[in-house]
């Protein structure tokens, strides 16, 4: 059963570069992305204002998050927020399944205690988007299992994308296989929105898109390969000195601001 819609004062986005917005640039070198989408959505559902906050950060792994976005986020009192992570998690070297879970259940569980109706997702099979992917997708099936359970156990509103086989069409996805692309946060945040009730968004964005002609071999073969030089072989190298993009980055919105609708703002229904 979908919850009843309700008005929201203050929605405060934690996680990393899939809440920043990275691959859904809004034109003004910023990036958008479904956080902002979201809210969007929200604020055009209601009469009352909302004011929002990002401190979501690229790179930054869950015990991260937790360490450095969550005391700062329970100080600006939400009444709303989204909590995703894992990402980075599940690609590291070493990924310790039951400490990323208890870091998502403290985080879940605060923000529930503080009076805040908490939103997530499940991680995709990025198998599809990306061959590498296999590598990892045991990781991702005990992940989302455990935020399944999570979830359960502290009222949390869990969008399950990894059910949907079109959250793994390579069309939602940038570029750089990891972030979704425009489309994809657009279809993102419609899924979270019809979660909360919003009136107006319907089941579209779980819609399959239209199929397309199979690769050939050759195409294939050229796409791994200008893939692993355009985003592979940097990854590998910042990660072998340790480095993260979001080293020396600060969240794009730290503080609750009003939410201003874009003139050019689609119709939810078909967002």
């Amino acid at each position: 059963m979908r919850p009843i819609a309700k008005h929201y004062q203050r929605y405060v986005a934690l996680g990393d570069s899939s809440s920043e917005g990275l691959e859904d640039p809004d034109g003004q070198g910023r990036y958008r992305g479904w956080t902002n989408r979201l809210a969007e959505h929200i604020a055009a559902a209601q009469d009352e204002p909302l004011h929002y906050a990002n401190l979501a950060i690229r790179g930054r792994r869950t015990r991260v998050i937790r360490e450095s976005q969550l005391e700062r986020a329970c100080a600006m009192r939400p009444d709303l927020a989204t909590v995703f992570s894992g990402t980075n998690d599940v690609i590291a070297r070493r990924f310790d399944l039951a400490a990323v879970i208890a870091d998502i259940e403290l985080m879940q569980g605060t923000l529930r205690a503080g009076g805040a109706t908490v939103l997530t997702l499940t991680l995709p099979d990025l198998s599809p988007v990306m061959p590498l992917a296999r590598l990892v997708r045991s990781r991702i099936l005990a992940l989302n299992q455990g935020l399944r359970a999570v979830a359960e156990r502290h009222g949390v509103l869990l969008v399950d994308l990894a059910a949907y086989p079109v959250a793994s069409d390579p069309r939602l996805w940038s570029d750089d296989r990891l972030h979704a692309n425009a489309d994809g946060h657009a279809r993102i945040a419609a899924a979270l929105a019809a979660a909360l009730g919003i009136p107006g968004i319907g089941g579209d964005w779980s819609r399959p898109l239209p199929r397309r002609p199979t690769p050939t071999w050759p195409q294939r073969v050229a796409a791994e390969v200008g893939w692993a030089r355009r985003f592979l072989l940097p990854w590998a190298g910042r990660h072998v000195l340790g480095r993260s993009s979001g080293d020396g980055l600060e969240p794009k919105r730290p503080t609750l601001r009003p939410v201003h609708l874009p003139a050019d703002r689609p119709d939810p229904a078909h967002s």
